[in-house]
């Protein structure tokens, strides 16, 4: 009998610390000044350190908000690289693209990372919108806006998109000439996906969802209500039963551990009308600047990297890197897989910038 009761006072003792520490993680942001949800993250501003800066910029009439990041001992009247930092789809500025931002800073870039137009602190209405020209456009005004940041050397200009993100990058990077080196982790081909289904599962009913896109953009247009798909909320048994690592392991990071309530997983059923005609590869022989892509071993969406990267014919000094044992959203945030990929991306911007 004692034997029992203390299994079940083990057991009640393990759920009330998992219990705990959700509502800690749940809550990070709230005890970061800067809202980073990240490990390792900034909390204050200090002298001789890496610092951020919360700004405030305009694209085409949106306010977009970002934070930028300087090196330690920064001084204006000196030059430095610099690298922008395109976010995840659903991400923002406060997880894995700050992350980056901040250990690229720490390598001596001036980063900066911001919130597309339309999500998370930025403007623009309907919120979530969700379409390729948006978010390219959200790549150039970063460039824009870090290339004006006093002690950014403008011809030593980089790019790193992460995720949804990298999709877009490899668009950008394929008419703006002011990236010198360009670089992806986890790369997402939201188009595709959004086309074929993950993996292609489905293919089958890309009519039926042209129509309900469609349908939507009727009903906004005549002053109706915006209609929404993705995932608002989860539980912890639906999670569970998600049989991808890239949605299950999504919604434990989004949901859970670094969850933000400026990220989100849904966006208007509209964007489909622009998401289902794009895809990120085409045109890959474009880009002739260097091109670094990093993806995990394990991650399942490799697939959208190796296609990618077979097709970027042009780029100089090209790389496929993968980090070992990685899934793709153990990229954002493990420090053993997030240590290979800065190694490796500081390694490529040495090199190239």
């Amino acid at each position: 009998m004692k034997k029992l009761t203390s299994i079940i006072a083990l057991t009640i003792s393990v759920a009330v610390t998992k219990m705990a520490n959700a509502q800690t993680t749940e809550k990070r942001y709230e005890q970061n000044p800067f809202t980073l949800v990240y490990d390792g993250a900034i909390s204050k501003n200090e002298k001789g350190k890496v610092n951020i800066h919360s700004i405030t910029y305009q694209l085409n009439g949106i306010p977009i908000s970002a934070n930028i990041y300087t090196p330690a001992n920064y001084d204006s009247s000196k030059k430095y690289p610099a690298v922008v930092v395109a976010h995840p789809n659903g991400g923002i500025k406060e997880q894995t693209a700050g992350l980056y931002a901040q250990r690229l800073a720490e390598a001596g870039y001036i980063t900066i990372a911001a919130d597309a137009a339309y999500q998370g602190a930025s403007g623009g209405e309907p919120r979530h919108t969700d379409t390729p020209a948006n978010r390219i456009e959200d790549i150039h005004g970063m460039a824009d806006c870090i290339t004006q940041y006093k002690g950014v050397d403008a011809a030593r200009l980089g790019v790193l998109g992460i995720c949804g993100g990298g999709g877009y990058t490899l668009k950008a990077a394929q008419s703006d000439k002011r990236f010198k080196a360009v670089a992806t982790l986890s790369m997402f081909n939201s188009g595709e996906v959004r086309r074929n289904g993950f993996q292609n599962s489905q293919i089958n009913t890309i009519q039926e969802r042209l129509k309900q896109a469609s349908d939507a953009r009727a009903q906004e247009a005549a002053g109706g209500k915006i209609v929404y798909t993705g995932v608002a909320s989860i539980t912890d048994e639906e999670i569970a039963k998600t049989p991808t690592d890239l949605y299950r392991e999504g919604f434990v990071y989004y949901y859970r551990t670094h969850t933000h309530p400026n990220s989100t997983f849904l966006y208007t059923m509209s964007s489909l009308l622009y998401l289902m005609t794009w895809d990120a590869t085409t045109e890959m022989d474009l880009i002739n600047q260097p091109l670094l892509m990093m993806a995990g071993s394990k991650a399942d969406t490799k697939y959208m990297t190796d296609e990618a990267f077979s097709k970027a014919k042009n780029a100089k000094n090209k790389e496929l890197f993968l980090i070992e044992r990685a899934t793709h959203i153990q990229t954002y945030w493990k420090p053993e897989y997030v240590s290979q990929a800065v190694n490796k991306l500081v390694n490529f911007y040495q090199n190239n910038l």
